[in-house]
């Protein structure tokens, strides 16, 4: 019932932590550099979660940056788990064979179930952050149908949503996957873009902030969290790697580039916009000078090409659900199509891109990132049988996710549900 096999996308390059909770076979991957390695697991690691670390910080105030630092190192930790697991059997080539092997079947479905619906609602993430900086860009946008008038983010959304429809009928992905493999450069982009627009566009880095705020807490808890998402990757990362042994330093360089990315955002947008900085930085952004506008469509072109990598492997699970017609390419084209409208429907009816993420973050990445790792460590190297520094530590770990998972999930629900009460 569920399709954790990637080896049909033919990634050549582990695109984001959105994009890529998959596993591919050994065989199919070439072997691949230190270097290449690390650039594939930054790759992983960075994405859109950029866009909310100032919001995140601002949200919890300057002390809540000591939480970014912590999510790094706890989720460092799991991946080294993931690794650990991998040395014990080598049979294990993706993340929900690690969940098969420590608690059989029932391991890998709840696996694969946290994948499947951390993509689509990333993917629905993507089709929000499109039509909020369009917006941003043409406010005053609008089409009318009937007599009826649709707003410029609506708008937005759903002529994305028929931009985008084409590439996630391809059966060959490959191209895309080239293209979307950018993310390293466009988070450098991004950075340096908005560092200009606050040193040499007027904006200034003069914003003291508070700090800190113990009701924005678990919001910028969760967004620091799904910006680690990336370790149901991690064993193709490994798998891949000519020196295997080398996976601890690919992890070790890969963590401290982006945390520091990360974090040289949250500072430069909260120094910059302080309280009033916005879930995505860039609709802070003034949208006449060059710097912004180099940021904002960078921020624009990434989702497009991601959308179809990533959301693949959802639609194949819907697809061999109904494998009777699974061959059938009408079929095919029909469950496809009306995946990408389910996630326009979404979008439309839930348009918080920063409580979506801050949901994402604190219910599916903690658990896909620490807890499910931990978890599964402990059962197949037989740790919880020894009752010594390292099962309570992890233990610790485990307990302090579960906690951040429950309440970062509560107060995002709490969030978006009052938008409309």
């Amino acid at each position: 019932m569920f399709n954790d096999d990637a080896s049909n996308l033919d990634v050549p390059f582990l695109v984001d932590e959105e994009a890529n909770h998959l596993g591919n076979d050994d065989s199919r991957t070439s072997k691949t550099s230190f270097f290449k390695t690390c650039f594939n697991g930054v790759n992983a690691l960075s994405g859109v979660g950029i866009l909310s670390t100032p919001y995140a910080l601002a949200s919890g105030g300057w002390l809540s940056l000591l939480l970014l630092f912590l999510i790094a190192a706890a989720t460092f930790y799991s991946g080294l788990l993931i690794k650990r697991c991998m040395d014990l059997d080598s049979n294990i080539k993706s993340y929900p064979d690690i969940g098969d092997r420590a608690f059989g079947r029932n391991g890998r479905i709840i696996v694969s179930i946290f994948m499947n619906i951390e993509l689509y609602l990333v993917a629905t993430g993507f089709l929000i952050l499109e039509g909020d900086n369009l917006e941003n860009l043409f406010p005053n946008f609008a089409i009318e149908v009937g007599g009826l008038t649709i707003g410029a983010k609506q708008s937005f959304v759903v002529i994305i949503a028929l931009i985008i429809l084409p590439t996630v009928w391809l059966d060959n992905l490959s191209l895309l996957s080239y293209v979307s493999a950018s993310g390293v450069l466009a988070s450098i982009i991004t950075l340096g873009s908005i560092f200009s627009t606050g040193a040499f566009d007027g904006v200034g880095f003069h914003r003291k902030g508070t700090l800190v705020n113990w009701k924005g807490i678990p919001t910028s808890i969760s967004l620091y969290a799904f910006c680690y998402c990336a370790h149901p990757v991690f064993p193709t990362l490994y798998t891949s790697m000519k020196k295997k042994h080398q996976f601890s330093h690919v992890l070790l360089v890969c963590f401290f580039l982006c945390t520091f990315i990360y974090a040289s955002m949250a500072v430069f947008g909260y120094l910059m916009f302080g309280s009033e900085v916005q879930s995505q930085i860039t609709l802070n952004l003034p949208t006449t000078k060059l710097s912004s506008r180099v940021a904002i469509y960078t921020t624009l072109v990434n989702p497009i090409a991601k959308y179809a990598l990533m959301v693949t492997p959802v639609v194949n699970t819907i697809k061999m659900r109904f494998s009777t017609q699974y061959s059938k390419r009408p079929y095919s084209l029909l469950i496809s199509t009306g995946f990408v409208i389910s996630t326009v429907i979404v979008a439309l009816v839930v348009p918080f891109f920063g409580y979506l993420m801050a949901l994402v973050g604190a219910f599916l990445s903690m658990t896909a990132s620490v807890i499910l790792p931990c978890l599964c460590y402990l059962k197949i190297s037989g740790a919880y049988r020894r009752h010594g520094c390292e099962m309570m530590a992890i233990l610790g770990i485990v307990s302090l996710a579960v906690l951040i998972a429950v309440v970062g999930t509560y107060v995002s629900l709490v969030q978006i549900i009052g938008h409309y009460v």
